[in-house]
């Protein structure tokens, strides 16, 4: 009997592995190889094919501020070859070795059926430069699949507001992720940069797994937009950047546009204040200026941020649902400038 029954568990274990394996460890040929591969759980970056459980090396991270994204929660990771480490650039953005990857997952949380994952995204930095590749959920949850050509679905949500909605989720293209990752017109990582990771742990614990080697730069940190306790100045500044900044910059997609808003941006005029867009169309609403301080009613920014239509709407990808927090804070922040007869 005591036989039998050890038999009986040896077999019932061996079904349960069969049915989820345990990951083997990072893929990292994978990673720096030239295919494709076709699901999420061939990487390895987690040891459940919930991709809840990350596997030894793969470390999950989160943003200050993080980007707005039809209020979807999303879990990031991230994973640098063992014996290598992550460098810095003037402004603060983390260079990953060769090897690297980065892992985001995109869902929502429902009563009924707890954590609902859409999409995974994952980034991963090769010889020849960062390739980004979107992977969606199959009905089930067991794995995630590659779907290069991106793909809708129906999603119904309660805001934040209590009120219920009702759109189209949309998981990009891979050459849609250029539309936002693009910088000097290769992909590079946007989230991930010092002033937008440092509360006092992340990068302590980046560092102590040797990722930075021996020491990490000075670097002034970014709030949490959402922070009320921040000035207000701060907390919309460091929403712009993380919004709008990565296409909005000297060297990112929108660079022709002149208006740049990113944290560091220090001239009034390319962060908007009393500039005039450099095309009027449908999208400045019949305004004049980009911000026109002490006025958001008639602020292009306002305008264009309060928009669905996607001839109007900024950011253009990655949003189909008004961030109506967003959208105040961006109003009280330009209400409270001066405008030109309160600043004489």
């Amino acid at each position: 009997m005591v036989r039998f029954r050890l038999l009986l568990s040896l077999l019932c274990a061996a079904l349960l592995l069969g049915a989820n394996p345990p990951s083997p460890g990072v893929h990292d040929d994978l990673i720096g190889g030239d295919t494709l591969p076709q699901s999420l759980s061939e990487y390895g970056f987690f040891l459940d094919r919930a991709a809840t459980q990350p596997a030894p090396g793969v470390v999950p991270y989160r943003l200050n501020s993080p980007l707005f994204s039809d209020y979807a929660e999303k879990f990031r990771f991230a994973y640098v070859p063992q014996g290598k480490t992550v460098a810095t650039d003037a402004d603060g953005r983390l260079l990953f070795p060769v090897g690297s990857a980065l892992i985001k997952s995109f869902g929502y949380r429902y009563e009924d059926q707890g954590m609902r994952l859409l999409e995974t995204r994952v980034l991963l930095h090769r010889e020849s430069g960062w390739v980004a590749l979107p992977y969606v959920w199959n009905e089930d949850r067991s794995d995630a699949v590659l779907r290069r050509a991106g793909k809708r679905m129906d999603v119904n949500i309660v805001q934040p507001d209590g009120q219920a909605v009702a759109f189209s989720y949309a998981v990009p293209n891979q050459n849609q992720c250029k539309g936002c990752h693009a910088l000097k017109g290769e992909i590079t990582p946007i989230g991930p940069k010092l002033r937008n990771l440092d509360d006092g742990e992340r990068l302590a614990d980046w560092q102590q797994r040797g990722w930075f080697g021996d020491t990490v730069d000075a670097h002034e940190v970014m709030p949490d937009y959402a922070d009320i306790s921040e000035p207000v100045d701060y907390r919309a500044r460091a929403y712009l950047d993380v919004n709008c900044g990565h296409c909005h910059n000297r060297a990112g997609p929108a660079s022709n546009s002149g208006l740049y808003l990113t944290w560091e941006e220090a001239d009034p005029v390319a962060l908007g204040l009393y500039k005039r867009p450099v095309a009027a169309g449908r999208g400045s609403g019949g305004f004049e200026f980009a911000i026109e301080p002490g006025h958001p009613e008639r602020s292009i920014l306002i305008n264009r941020m309060e928009s669905t239509d996607p001839g109007v709407a900024m950011p253009e990808l990655g949003r189909a649902l008004v961030h109506g927090e967003g959208v105040d804070l961006i109003r009280e922040w330009i209400a409270a400038m001066p405008g030109k007869a309160e600043a004489k």
